[in-house]
């Protein structure tokens, strides 16, 4: 089982895997899956970073949490070699806007001398992750505002280095990493990040993949 892979101080309250997702869509299928495995929950988080860092918060303030995975969509930046359809876990999360914009460009915390977690290594834009459900990994961006211009997405794609676009990952990592709990995140390709076209989107599709390959993880403990 999953206790293999990290330690655990069990009480009563405590639940070994936290599974966190932003919309029902997202979560159609780990809820009833989980709802029978008294270790594990399944958490709609809500849309955005704020949604999503409250409701985990809340969360780990009543229970005892031994690893947290998100799982969800995303968007695929310009040359990140990723199709839709495909799944993949975070390598690394990074607030792709959080910083300031200057008369040169974008400058993030570090620059700024502004941690978002002080610790012994103070973490600035980058969060690491360390748990990996599916074998592909790539650098997932968390931003506030959808890119939805083909200029923006290879601005940003260059500028962060990630292959992956979402609204909640980091913010959920962050709470992680300021309670000590492994993370974990996992995303289907849903569409290409660029120049907004919804008609040609596969939102259910991948909702359904992303699941299906979290699942299989987990049963494979």
């Amino acid at each position: 089982m999953l206790k293999r892979l990290f330690s655990v101080e069990h009480d009563r309250n405590g639940v070994e895997l936290l599974v966190c997702f932003a919309t029902e869509g997202e979560g159609s299928m780990l809820t009833p899956q989980l709802r029978c495995k008294t270790s594990m929950v399944a958490l709609r988080t809500g849309v955005g970073m704020v949604n999503a860092a409250h409701a985990v918060s809340c969360f780990i303030a009543r229970r005892h949490v031994g690893l947290i995975v998100v799982c969800g969509v995303g968007g695929a930046y310009p040359g990140s070699g990723l199709s839709v359809g495909q799944v993949v876990c975070a390598s690394l999360e990074c607030y792709a806007d959080l910083g300031a914009m200057t008369p040169n460009g974008f400058v993030g915390m570090q620059a700024l001398g502004l941690p978002i977690v002080e610790t012994a290594q103070p973490l600035y834009n980058t969060l690491p992750i360390s748990v990996f459900p599916v074998e592909r990994r790539v650098p997932f961006a968390t931003v506030a505002c959808l890119t939805g211009t083909d200029e923006a997405a290879r601005s940003l794609a260059l500028r962060t280095g990630c292959a992956v676009e979402n609204m909640e990952g980091a913010a959920i990592a962050h709470v992680a990493h300021l309670h000590a709990i492994p993370v974990g995140e996992v995303r289907a390709i849903s569409n290409p990040v660029g120049d907004r076209k919804p008609d040609d989107w596969r939102l259910q599709d991948a909702t359904l993949l992303a699941q299906e390959a979290l699942l299989s993880w987990i049963e494979s403990r």
